[in-house]
């Protein structure tokens, strides 16, 4: 059996695109949705498990500098609580941290329809204990008079087993603390909420650290966003959107206010929040939405970064823009330059993406 390779082998770039848009409230208020911190204790550690777990992959991981600052902001919220007993800015967390739980029937109600939006096959159903508590409350959703049936001990076993189930394979297989409460299935205390929230702050404190170090072990690269997700050509010429869409209706203005000066500032914002967490500054940007044009692309380049990536779909519509005949073959397995530039921009497979 021949071990020869062939030599026409696909050189495949995976990159994970790690965002979340800003769920605080106005001025920092309380967090509307939990999804940063329900990712963070599931998809974010796993996939950091993955990548430590198989010495020999490699990866890009772009994080987008909101969700840094998000998950900065629970991490230090559950350690006052944790220290003081200060309240934790989200809902759902604050009603799992207690001691107490809410008296009041809307936000009971509230808090276990929250409780209930997890997918339904991957989550639901793998817990039977985590079924029955669901399908209870779609019975009382069913009845509203039964809602007062109810009690603490039930809503406090719904918040604990969401929690749970959110959890990724990594904090299953290795926190004590989460294979005994699963083992216990029933009645938690304050104190075993307690011990989940104690929990899920060691794996969001866990995050950054642990891709730096394989950032630093050469295993994978780091990429940013612009601080908050702004679309770059629009900001520095809003007639740009022409460019994919010709007959798109734009708003009765010239140029968007500031356009140009925000543009530079959301780069350097999200540079500044990397090097924050990181301790250094990313060689490389996936622009917000993947837009991009030439224009982009140059302030990136004077901004510091050495490459960019965006979608197939883009490099399509400016290959069929600028060049006459047929495309060549594997044109989108290329990395390109504009012309006189050293910034190098590649562009996603959308098919093996997808």
């Amino acid at each position: 059996m021949s071990d020869e390779r062939p030599k026409n082998r696909l050189k495949v770039v995976l990159c994970w695109h790690m965002h979340q848009p800003d769920y605080r409230g106005p001025d920092h208020s309380d967090f509307q949705l939990p999804w940063v911190y329900l990712h963070g204790i599931k998809d974010y550690v796993d996939m950091a498990a993955h990548l430590e777990n198989n010495p020999g992959a490699r990866a890009v991981v772009n994080f987008a500098p909101i969700l840094l600052e998000q998950l900065e902001e629970y991490i230090e919220q559950i350690r006052r609580w944790l220290d003081n007993g200060t309240r934790i800015g989200d809902p759902l967390l604050s009603a799992l941290a207690g001691p107490g739980l809410p008296l009041d029937a809307q936000t009971r109600g509230e808090l276990t329809r929250a409780c209930l939006k997890a997918n339904e096959k991957q989550l639901v159903q793998r817990f039977r204990t985590y079924q029955r508590l669901v399908g209870i409350a779609g019975m009382v959703s069913a009845h509203q008079e039964s809602a007062m049936y109810l009690n603490d001990q039930y809503l406090a076993d719904l918040l604990v087993w969401y929690h749970l189930a959110w959890m990724g394979e990594h904090a299953r297989c290795n926190d004590l603390r989460v294979r005994s409460l699963e083992k216990k299935r029933i009645g938690f205390t304050p104190e075993d909420r307690r011990a989940l929230i104690a929990a899920i702050l060691d794996l969001l404190s866990s995050i950054v650290p642990r891709y730096k170090r394989l950032a630093e072990q050469g295993r994978i690269e780091l990429s940013v966003t612009p601080y908050a997700h702004p679309i770059i050509p629009l900001l520095l010429d809003i007639r740009s959107a022409r460019d994919a869409m010709p007959d798109v209706q734009l708003p009765g203005v010239e140029n968007y206010p500031g356009g140009e000066e925000r543009a530079h500032w959301h780069i350097r914002r999200g540079r500044e929040i990397f090097f924050k967490h990181f301790g250094f500054y990313p060689a490389g940007c996936w622009p917000s939405e993947g837009a991009v044009n030439t224009d982009t692309l140059k302030v990136l380049e004077a901004e510091g970064f050495q490459w960019a990536a965006s979608g197939q779909q883009v490099l399509h519509n400016t290959l069929a823009r600028y060049h006459e005949g047929a495309l060549r073959p594997n044109w989108v397995h290329n990395h390109y330059r504009l012309q006189g530039r050293e910034m190098s921009c590649f562009f996603r497979d959308d098919g093996l993406s997808d």
